[in-house]
């Protein structure tokens, strides 16, 4: 597999992007004339660059406005042409990537834009260069990779090959059957890239909502499988248009990119059961059982508010680590650990975000695997020095500097707690308040950074993602997305806003970065765990009477339920599967939050209370959700 990037498809000047590409792994690059021109060099300073970066240039693009067109245009445009032949040589490539014609101006039929590029093939040949054209989606008169195609075919040259282009081919729902016998000798490029499915123009879909392979809605690994088919073995490469790319990291995105071309050869070999040149071999998409543990980064004084408020939710301290100054509080299936030493990881991570969520533990069929399958798609593995009788758990970098652990059900793994910890004499300070299981987390980060992220997850991990969620906040908008496994034992909301007044925004400014914002707890019985948290002290997010009354009119709740409801400051939903009751803790430190769920069969994570929830917080948060004057 070549691995190949377009320069567009990243942030920043052309040189920083080069340098990103080259240090993410990827061994060619397509450069966007716009970055050429706003270069302060030469073409031949660009590709000398390129080479010392040692990568190549695959193609310049995009040539614009050729084919079809009327005299005195056409003219021209083959003097452009001949211009831009004269930069390919001095940048060190052999390709021009023309895209079909969106002009007013310009002429249609297949045999004038075939003639136009055998010319344009005989001028290229007498240079040792290629044309390769593609099909735009909204061109003028050639939108379809088949008339593309007809037209290569037509004008039968060496010189003159064919572009594929997921994006362009999927957006207008074009049959994949007739790629397959397209011979590989003129197919040059292929170009991938992803999108959600959404109901706009062409053209702005295109220029704004691109993203990585994995990371929107369309089939792409039935289109590499149908390239793979006539045997193509030139360039797979990424051509990404995206406003949430434009504004992050130039080196981080440029990793998703290669990770996102590793995982869409991975699903590639699983389904086909062939494997790409230059792919590793890989474990599978590690199966997740769920999560054994979440830990806390914490000093002494907060240690103690944070023990407090553990034991108030009807958790127990289970156990003390035999060297180090951690302690484990347990309930039902959950594991919760307070981590305040004063060196190391934790220590770091306190020091930077306060009292804080630094890792979570993530029970999986195989941990040794699940660690490979992360180094293979270029995550950042994690090691810290391992004291006497400790065991060393595999561990990635995860959101915002924290850590994702992970344990296996067969290895010594499964014994940590009994190896590292000493046991702790039960004390019945508090009342177990019937939590069974950690029902999801939500993690808050910014709003550029959601795709990463659920690249990441997914790629990594057996699970998938639920449709992305727009949650009304007093300061903006909220843009919410789950990922979760087969059995829902997974479940990690990834939430991220373009507006600085949203509560998640707020959490970012505050925690200094992107973190856990909240955790949900399960319980077979809210009304018991409410009657229960507030004997053990536990502040209850207060919710508006007004919310009570509206639940009356849109469900038809009997009186006795809406009085209980409200006593307790419980919110309701209900869908086709079942339903859904929630209560919500303030906030520990004005940082994160609990949530404690009773699930009636109900799938989702009641969206349509989240305005509601906000609302009540903005008006419990530190900071008001409108600035006073």
């Amino acid at each position: 597999m070549q691995t190949s990037i377009a320069t567009v498809s990243l942030s920043g000047g052309l040189a920083e992007k080069l340098e990103a590409i080259a240090a993410a792994g990827f061994r060619g690059v397509e450069i966007f004339e716009n970055d050429l021109l706003s270069f302060d060099g030469t073409p031949k300073d660009v590709g000398k660059r390129i080479a010392e970066l040692g990568l190549r240039t695959v193609a310049l693009q995009p040539f614009r406005d050729f084919e079809g067109m009327p005299e005195p245009q056409r003219g021209r445009a083959f003097d452009r042409a001949e211009r831009k032949f004269d930069v390919m040589q001095e940048l060190g490539t052999d390709m021009l990537l023309v895209c079909s014609n969106v002009s007013p101006v310009s002429l249609g039929g297949i045999d004038r834009a075939a003639a136009d590029f055998h010319e344009l093939g005989e001028r290229a040949a007498k240079r040792g260069l290629r044309v390769g054209f593609e099909a735009l989606a909204w061109g003028r008169h050639i939108n379809d990779y088949r008339d593309a195609w007809e037209v290569v075919r037509r004008a039968d040259h060496k010189a003159i090959g064919l572009v594929l282009d997921t994006f362009h081919t999927f957006a207008r729902k074009t049959d994949l059957k007739p790629l397959r016998s397209i011979p590989p000798d003129k197919i040059f490029l292929v170009q991938v890239a992803d999108a959600p499915w959404l109901d706009m123009d062409v053209l702005s879909w295109s220029r704004h909502f691109r993203c990585f392979p994995g990371q929107g809605d369309m089939p792409i690994v039935d289109f590499v499988e149908a390239v793979q088919a006539t045997n193509y073995s030139g360039p797979l490469s990424l051509e990404i248009f995206n406003d949430q790319f434009r504004a992050g990291s130039t080196r981080n995105f440029a990793i998703d990119g290669l990770r996102s071309l590793v995982y869409l050869m991975d699903q590639l070999r699983e389904k086909t059961g062939q494997a790409a040149p230059g792919l590793p071999a890989m474990p599978p998409r590690s199966r997740c059982l769920g999560m054994e543990f979440i830990e806390f980064a914490a000093d002494e004084q907060s240690s103690a508010g944070l023990a407090h408020l553990f034991g108030a939710l009807g958790f127990r301290n289970a156990g003390k680590h035999k060297s180090k100054q951690v302690t484990r509080w347990t309930q039902g299936g959950i594991n919760l650990v307070i981590n305040s030493e004063k060196e190391g990881f934790a220590h770091s991570h306190y020091i930077t975000h306060g009292t804080s969520v630094c890792a979570l533990g993530l029970k999986v069929d195989n941990a040794a695997a699940t660690l490979d399958r992360a180094r293979k798609l270029h995550d950042t593995p994690f090691r810290q020095p391992v004291g006497p009788g400790e065991l060393e758990i595999p561990a990635v970098r995860g959101l915002g500097g924290s850590l994702i652990y992970f344990v296996d059900p067969t290895s010594e793994l499964k014994a940590v707690w009994e190896v590292e910890f000493d046991a702790v004499a039960a004390q019945a300070k508090n009342a177990d308040a019937g939590l069974t299981a950690i029902d999801h987390v939500s993690q808050s980060m910014r709003y550029e950074e959601m795709l990463s992220w659920l690249l990441f997850y997914t790629s990594l991990l057996d699970v998938t993602k639920t449709p992305q969620l727009d949650i009304t906040d007093p300061g903006g908008i909220v843009v919410s997305q789950v990922i979760q496994n087969a059995d829902y034992s997974l479940r990690i909301a990834l939430n991220g806003s373009q507006s600085e007044r949203t509560l998640s925004s707020r959490f970012l400014s505050d925690y200094f970065g992107s973190g856990v914002q909240h955790i949900a707890f399960a319980t077979g019985d809210i009304f018991a765990t409410a009657a229960k948290l507030k004997a053990n002290g536990v502040e209850i997010l207060p919710i508006p009477e007004n919310y009570y009354d509206d639940l009356e009119a849109r469900f038809g709740l009997p009186a006795d339920l809406l009085k209980r409801l409200q006593a307790g400051n419980i919110l309701y939903d209900k869908d086709e599967t079942g339903e859904y009751l929630q209560v919500y803790t303030q906030s520990f430190e004005n940082l994160f939050f609990f949530e404690i769920v009773e699930r009636r069969g109900y799938k989702g994570f009641g969206a349509a209370n989240a305005p509601i929830r906000l609302a009540a917080q903005s008006r419990q948060a530190r900071h008001p959700a409108i600035p006073r004057l």
